[in-house]
């Protein structure tokens, strides 16, 4: 029999297409073609099928030989398809059983040796693999743990394409030892596997040594970063150099709980096609942290690339946090790139090869300095910018972005007595995650049975017909609306926040006083109470004996006293 067929996958973004490797051989000159939209990298699979094979101790056929690639009109691209392209001319050159690879998918690249490489992306492509009915799979040995994080599908990890021509003939596998060339040093088969980045952290012993207590006072900044973190609220803090911004928002994924199965599986997609999965943890279970730098490009924050775009720094951060230092030094395209994202919870990318969706469900936090020179207040002491200055580099955040972003803090300058003395009653950082899970599970038990899973994701409709707030919670921002100073969709992220307060605080539904909590962190207007007293005294945290203030009299001081 001259024709055969098996199957690998094509990667669009994150999403896998099976494409059907079919291989021919007629009667003539000597030749080999290969068919199907391949890109550079795949036309040179010709020549590294063709020396894998002779080194593997087979018999190259010298015939016309043309390998296609089906469906023709999907642009395909890497080098993942050259352990399907060497079986298929093999079954085709009765090698081997042609229906022993028929229902096989298989995914490797080929070393002139005949060594079987791990490719970029394989855990998607096994999850394409599987909802396609597959139930076979193989696969590089290096990426056999990865694969086998699908379930129902059955993974071989091979180490050479002589193992796997053994495996489907039914001969002795071979011995193949592992490779000493490279006597102790990093394997170089997994040099394309993983790619070097420094902006994306998700492993556990990243930020082992990250912890809130190690940040001084800013009492106020920690209980937005807990609020951020209970309900998936975006977050903005605003301060001078040096008051901590950057220390706090290190320190946010920390506090977000465990991925579950579905989420890490996510994740770990996205950073297998990225080339960010860690060698040797195949499953992320953690929430990722990316913070790229300011001079970073539209196509590398939202993604993008030639030809099929790849994931971005928005999709990097998928189900953890995306903080963005010295925010106002973003071109401004960039930060109004970012605005359907924080809607929609994925980025659509079009581009001359095609469209592909990529998921970004991220945790926004941004933080800046009050005017170019850091030094800007409201009494206007020791800053040497003009007025003009000032506006022209606060206005960088366009009003549509911040409208988005739920919570706006203002970082004040750390006290000398807050950074010389040791505070004894900072909280680490598993006090902290421990009320943000319980608030978690008790949003997350609330929302049974709806698409949404944090107060964030709610819709402003459902908030405000399906789930009621007490007799006269909204007063405050009844009258806020009439004035103009919160749009609609600033009242939808008011009410979000305030669920998110009410679950922190154990309590079935948000008060008047919720809502304020929530107003304020929004607009950083105050209602009546000081913010510390307001946030401190609902959530049950403890304020340092320099941040909370006496109780103002009146009702209102007495019962947030009391409260």
């Amino acid at each position: 029999m001259a024709f055969a067929r098996t199957c690998s996958v094509a990667l669009v973004g994150v999403d896998g297409v099976i494409v059907e490797v079919q291989a021919d051989l007629e009667p003539g000159v000597a030749a080999f073609t290969l068919v199907g939209l391949p890109d550079k990298a795949l036309t040179e699979a010709r020549d590294r099928v063709r020396a894998a094979v002779c080194n593997s101790g087979e018999a190259w056929p010298q015939r016309k030989l043309t390998v296609g690639l089906s469906p023709a009109s999907v642009p395909k691209s890497g080098s993942g398809f050259d352990l399907a392209v060497a079986c298929a001319v093999l079954a085709a050159a009765e090698r081997l059983d042609p229906s022993s690879i028929a229902d096989l998918l298989l995914i490797g690249e080929l070393g002139l040796d005949g060594r079987v490489r791990p490719v970029r992306g394989v855990l998607p492509s096994v999850l394409a693999a599987a909802d396609a009915g597959y139930e076979r799979v193989v696969v590089a040995e290096q990426t056999a743990p990865e694969a086998s994080l699908v379930p129902g599908v059955t993974v071989t990890g091979v180490r050479t394409l002589r193992e796997l021509v053994a495996v489907l003939s039914g001969t002795p596998v071979p011995e193949e030892p592992p490779d000493p060339l490279h006597g102790g040093r990093p394997d170089p088969l997994m040099a394309g596997l993983m790619l070097p980045s420094a902006s994306v952290r998700g492993l556990p012993e990243d930020r082992a040594r990250l912890d809130m207590s190690d940040v001084a006072g800013q009492y106020e900044a920690r209980r937005a970063l807990e609020i951020a973190a209970a309900g998936g609220h975006h977050l903005y803090l605003k301060g001078p150099p040096g008051a901590g911004k950057t220390m706090l928002a290190e320190r946010l994924p920390g506090l977000l709980p465990p991925l579950t199965q579905k989420e890490a599986l996510e994740v770990s997609a996205v950073h297998s096609v990225a080339g960010l999965l860690p060698v040797g943890r195949p499953l992320i279970d953690t929430a990722p942290y990316c913070a790229p730098h300011h001079s970073t490009t539209m196509p590398a924050i939202v993604g993008g690339g030639s030809g099929l775009p790849r994931p971005g720094a928005v999709s990097l951060a998928h189900r953890g946090v995306l903080f963005l230092d010295e925010a106002p030094e973003f071109p401004v395209r960039v930060l109004d790139a970012l605005r359907q994202p924080l809607e929609s919870g994925e980025v659509v990318i079009a581009r001359s090869a095609g469209s592909l969706r990529l998921p970004a469900r991220f945790l926004l936090c941004m933080a800046a300095n009050p005017c170019p020179c850091g030094r800007h207040s409201r009494r206007g002491e020791g800053c040497e910018c003009t007025p003009t200055m000032v506006s022209r580099y606060q206005g960088r955040l366009s009003g549509p972005l911040l409208d988005r972003v739920d919570l706006q803090v203002q970082v004040a300058p750390v006290t000398r007595v807050e950074l010389m003395e040791r505070d004894v009653t900072a909280e680490t950082t598993v006090t902290v995650a421990a009320r943000v899970l319980a608030a978690r599970e008790r949003a997350a038990e609330r929302l049974s049975g709806t698409p949404w899973r944090t107060n964030a994701e709610v819709p402003g409709h459902e908030l405000r017909t399906r789930w009621q707030l007490g007799a006269g919670a909204l007063n405050d921002v009844a009258r806020q609306l009439e004035r103009g100073l919160l749009t609609a969709r600033g009242l939808d992220r008011v009410l979000r926040v305030a669920w998110t307060v009410a679950d922190l605080a154990g309590r079935d539904r948000p008060d008047q006083r919720d809502v304020r909590t929530a107003l304020v962190l929004r607009t950083g207007v105050e209602q009546g109470l000081p913010l510390t007293e307001r946030v401190f005294g609902r959530l049950g945290g403890r304020a340092g004996p320099q941040e909370r203030p006496p109780a103002p009299p009146g009702g209102e001081g007495q019962e947030g006293a009391a409260a």
